[in-house]
């Protein structure tokens, strides 16, 4: 039984369809922080939040210039 092997278009869809949720959780962290922020009337305990948010989208952000070569 031989394997099937996906082309590169429908394996970047299904990359894009998993990226989205990724996005999504560092754009959700972030506005936690932000409420955490604006709920406590001090930026101290929501910037953690905020700051590992924007950590999140760095990281995918990196990840997929270096998967899929965007940039060449």
């Amino acid at each position: 039984m031989t394997k099937k092997r996906m082309t590169d278009q429908q394996e970047f869809e299904i990359m894009k369809l998993v990226l989205d949720k990724f996005l999504w959780l560092g754009f959700i962290v972030m506005g936690w922080g932000m409420y955490t922020s604006i709920k406590d009337m001090s930026i101290l305990p929501g910037l953690w939040y905020m700051v590992s948010g924007a950590v999140l989208l760095i990281l995918f952000a990196i990840l997929i210039v270096k998967e899929y070569q965007i940039f060449r």
